[in-house]
C-alpha cells in the first residue's frame, strides 16, 4: 500500500475515532457519578441502620425497665394483700368467736325461758289443784241417802270421792300423759287425759288435753270419735289456743271418712277466722288437694 492511501485511510477513520473517544468519556463520567451515588446511598443506609439499631435497643431497654417495674409492683401488691388478709382475718375470727358466744348465750337464754315456762306451767297446775281443793272444801259433795250426820237417819255414812286421788297433781298427770303420747302409749295416754279433764277441768292445759284426746282417736283411725273429741275442744274452749288446730283436724277426720264437703267447711272456717296462721296455710293446701277453691267465707255449721 502506498503512503498516500494510508494517509487517506487515516483521515477517513479519524473522525470516527474521535467520536468514540467522546462517548467513552461520557460513559466514564456517568459511571463515576453512579459510583458516587452508590457510595452516598451506602453511607445513608449505614447511618439509618445504626439509627434503627439504636432505637431498637432503646425500646428493649424500656421494655426491660417496664417489666422490672411491673414485677416490683406485683411483689408490693402481693405483700400488701398478705398484710391486708392478716389484718382482716384477725377481726373476722374475733367476730366469728363473738357470734358463737352470742349463739351460746341465746341458747342459754332460750333454755332459761323454756325452763321458766315449765315452772310457770307447774305453778299454774298447782294453782289449779289449790283452786279445786278450795272448791271441794267450799262445796262438799252431798251425803248419800241414809247419812246419819246429814239427815239424822240411822244408816252409817258412806264416803264418796270428789277430788283427785291423794298425791295426784294436774302437772304430774298432764306431763305423764304427754310423755306416753310421745312414747306411742296411746291407750295409757287416753286414760290419763280423760282423768286430767275429770279432776282438773279448769286447769291451764285442759284445752290441750281435750285436743290430745281427739288426736289419739285420729291416730288410731277412729275418725268418728276424733270428730267428737275435736268438737269438744270447739264447744268447751272456743277461745283456746287449740281451737284453730281443732277445726283443721276435724276437717282431716272428715276426709278420713270420705266426707270432703264437710272437711272443706272446716278448712274454710280456719282460713276465715285465722287467715294469717300457719294452720290456715295448711288448710289452703288441703283444699287445693281436694280440687276446691278457698271460696267466700262461710257460716260455720256444726257437723258430726
Amino acid at each position: 500500500m502506498s503512503l498516500s492511501r494510508i494517509v487517506l485511510v487515516f483521515l477517513a477513520v479519524a473522525p470516527f475515532s474521535f467520536g468514540a473517544s467522546k462517548e467513552i468519556q461520557e460513559l466514564q463520567r456517568d459511571l463515576a457519578l453512579l459510583q458516587d451515588q452508590v457510595r452516598t446511598m451506602q453511607k445513608d443506609f449505614g447511618d439509618r441502620l445504626v439509627t434503627m439499631q439504636t432505637l431498637v435497643q432503646t425500646t428493649l431497654d424500656s421494655v426491660n425497665r417496664t417489666n422490672n417495674l411491673v414485677n416490683v409492683m406485683e411483689n408490693r401488691f402481693d405483700e400488701a394483700m398478705k398484710q391486708q388478709q392478716a389484718s382482716v382475718s384477725g377481726p373476722v375470727l374475733s367476730v366469728g368467736q363473738k357470734l358463737d358466744q352470742m349463739s351460746e348465750d341465746f341458747r342459754a337464754v332460750r333454755e332459761s325461758v323454756l325452763d321458766m315456762n315449765t315452772r310457770m306451767g307447774k305453778l299454774d297446775a298447782k294453782m289449779a289443784d289449790l283452786q279445786n281443793l278450795v272448791n271441794t272444801i267450799r262445796t262438799p259433795p252431798p251425803p248419800p241417802p241414809g247419812d246419819t250426820n246429814a239427815t239424822g237417819g240411822g244408816t252409817p255414812l258412806t264416803q264418796t270421792q270428789a277430788g283427785p286421788p291423794p298425791g295426784l297433781s294436774a302437772d304430774t298427770l298432764y306431763t305423764n300423759a304427754v310423755r306416753d303420747v310421745s312414747g306411742n302409749k296411746l291407750d295409757i295416754a287416753l286414760n290419763e287425759f280423760n282423768d286430767f279433764l275429770k279432776y282438773f277441768p279448769t286447769a291451764q292445759f285442759a284445752s290441750n288435753a281435750q285436743f290430745y284426746i281427739g288426736d289419739i282417736y285420729y291416730r288410731r283411725g277412729d275418725f268418728q270419735n276424733a270428730i267428737q273429741g275435736f268438737d269438744a275442744v270447739l264447744e268447751r274452749f272456743p277461745d283456746g289456743n287449740k281451737t284453730p288446730e281443732a277445726h283443721f283436724m276435724k276437717g282431716r277426720s272428715f276426709q278420713g271418712l270420705g266426707k270432703n264437703d264437710a272437711a272443706a267447711v272446716e278448712y274454710r272456717e280456719v282460713i276465715r277466722r285465722y287467715p294469717e296462721s300457719e294452720v290456715a296455710a295448711q288448710a289452703k293446701a288441703r283444699l287445693k288437694e281436694l280440687g276446691l277453691s278457698v271460696g267466700p267465707p262461710v257460716t260455720r255449721r256444726k257437723t258430726r
